[in-house]
């Protein structure tokens, strides 16, 4: 065995157990997903709920910080005389929530609110300023820095909740704090139900620090509930969210798990199919190798055996050695006829390299098939004679004139008659007939062997194959005539099959399916019929 050939096989060998071990591998995580499965639902609906928990807070922190950015780029603390009148010009849109913008001086000692801009003045801003200066300035931890921060306060004073904005400025080397004051009633009736209202799958409200709902529906006992604190804004209040549509995650989860188990069914499919193709491809080639092995033995044999006849007898007529006139003779037709033999193994063997290399051409012409099928026959002949055989064909008169290529139908008759005088000489007979048939010309070839067994004849067709009556009677050849035949047939549009024929041997058709031509129907006049 060659070294290429036992790499192959080594190789073939250690790859079969990796993917026996895969498989296995790929069906434990299918049984394991199968085990987990409930403790995968539950996991799926909290890590749902707690998504979206946090999704719904944090729009509300963004929608509150987008305001304040907005009153920061308007207000400054410059303008005194005019502070936030450009805010309150577009207030309404830009910051919906906003009731009002303080400017304290923390410099001073009083640390008095030095400027207001307010979309509703009344006493509600004079209240809000006292306790702004009182009670809610200590709770701002102003002199921590960074000052230019951003932060929030939230918190309740007098029974009351507020949620407050503010920065430190600086200017000529004071320090000013800004105070924005949402309005917390507007947040809970107008934003909330903004941003919550679209939850189609859940239940969401927001509860206070003691518990207290604020907005939305109270708890559902029961559900899974999940809240997360504002981050940012609102900070002692949680938004709440209870998932709604339980029964649909868990069918979302079966589904996913349904899919999971597909996907490792179907893989494993492909990787036991890959195995399947490995071992099957792995054992064609070594049965191809094999065959063509095969091949090389016989066109060897088959060459050297006309070499020997022509070497052999032209030494003899080299010599001077021939005794009659009539031996010189037939010591020359046996080169010539050897000579032929060795040329169409060799046309043969050519012929076949083309198709295996995909530059087989044809050239298609408007011809006539009994003409060419009767050349063919006139070449095999002398060889029929020469060895007993009877050699009829028989031409249907007026035969439509068709596409062919006239050398390539030539090729393929001409291994049907050699196959026949090799494999069935002992039928005395071989017929070959042209004709109509079922819409299309077929080729008979027809002997009086002893038949193909039913379960070679489509095997026979393949290259380097032989069928068991050849091998039984070690008659030498090829196994390159009939698959050559068949690649002919095929390229004319048609087919070749072998049925059995009566009362004994074989028959060879050649179907062709008629192609339009330009030539007017042509064709031998009436039947012809030579014997030896």
């Amino acid at each position: 065995m060659s070294d290429p050939t036992r790499r192959a096989r080594l190789l073939t060998f250690l790859l079969l157990p990796v993917i026996v071990v895969a498989v296995l591998v790929l069906a434990g995580i299918m049984f394991r997903s199968s085990f987990q499965l409930e403790r995968l639902r539950e996991q799926s609906v909290i890590e749902a709920t707690l998504l979206l928990a946090n999704e719904k807070a944090d729009r509300l922190d963004k929608r509150i910080i987008e305001q304040d950015n907005a009153v920061r780029s308007i207000v400054d603390v410059t303008e005194r005389s005019e502070f936030g009148a450009k805010w309150i010009e577009s207030a309404a849109l830009q910051t919906p929530t906003v009731r009002a913008v303080f400017l304290m001086d923390l410099t001073s000692p009083e640390r008095e609110v030095v400027a207001v801009a307010s979309r509703a003045p009344g006493p509600e801003n004079e209240r809000f300023r006292r306790l702004l200066v009182h009670f809610m300035l200590p709770d701002m931890k102003t002199e921590v820095p960074p000052y230019k921060e951003l932060r929030h306060l939230h918190r309740a004073y007098g029974g009351q909740t507020y949620l407050l904005s503010h920065w430190q400025e600086e200017l000529v080397g004071r320090r000013y704090l800004v105070v924005v004051w949402h309005d917390v009633p507007r947040i809970v009736h107008e934003i909330f139900p903004a941003l919550y209202a679209d939850a189609q799958q859940s239940r969401i409200n927001v509860v206070d620090a003691d518990g207290r709902v604020v907005y939305g529906p109270p708890h559902v006992r029961g559900g899974l509930t999940l809240g997360r604190q504002f981050e940012t804004t609102l900070y002692k209040w949680t938004v709440n969210v209870t998932m709604t549509s339980g029964e649909e995650l868990v069918a979302a989860v079966q589904r996913r798990r349904v899919l999971e188990m597909v996907l490792v069914g179907l893989s494993s499919l492909v990787v036991i199919s890959g195995l399947i193709v490995v071992v099957f491809a792995a054992a064609r080639e070594r049965r191809l190798a094999n065959l063509k092995s095969d091949f090389v033995a016989n066109v060897s044999h088959e060459l050297k055996t006309p070499l020997s006849l022509v070497r052999m007898f032209g030494e003899l007529l080299q010599s001077g050695r021939v005794e009659t006139e009539e031996k010189r003779r037939q010591y020359l037709s046996i080169i010539v006829s050897e000579s032929e033999r060795l040329a169409a193994l060799i046309e043969n063997v050519l012929d076949f390299a083309k198709v295996e290399r995909g530059k087989q051409a044809y050239e298609f012409v408007d011809g006539n098939l009994g003409e060419v099928v009767t050349r063919a026959v006139d070449a095999c002949r002398t060889r029929a004679e020469r060895e007993g055989v009877a050699l009829e064909l028989r031409v249907e008169s007026a035969l439509a004139s068709v596409r062919l290529d006239e050398r390539a139908v030539e090729i393929a008759v001409f291994n049907l008659i050699d196959n026949a005088l090799k494999y069935a000489a002992d039928g005395k007979s071989v017929s070959v007939t042209v004709g109509r048939a079922h819409g299309s010309l077929e080729i008979r070839v027809t002997d009086r062997g002893p038949g193909i067994p039913p379960d070679d004849r489509k095997r026979i067709f393949e290259r380097f194959e032989r069928g068991r009556t050849a091998t039984g009677k070690h008659v030498r050849g090829s196994g390159i005539g009939l698959a050559l035949v068949k690649h002919i047939a095929e390229a004319h549009g048609g087919r070749v099959a072998v049925e059995d024929a009566s009362p004994s041997g074989s028959a060879f058709v050649i179907s062709l399916v008629l192609r339009k031509s330009s030539a007017a129907p042509q064709g031998r006049t009436s039947p012809s019929s030579v014997a030896p």
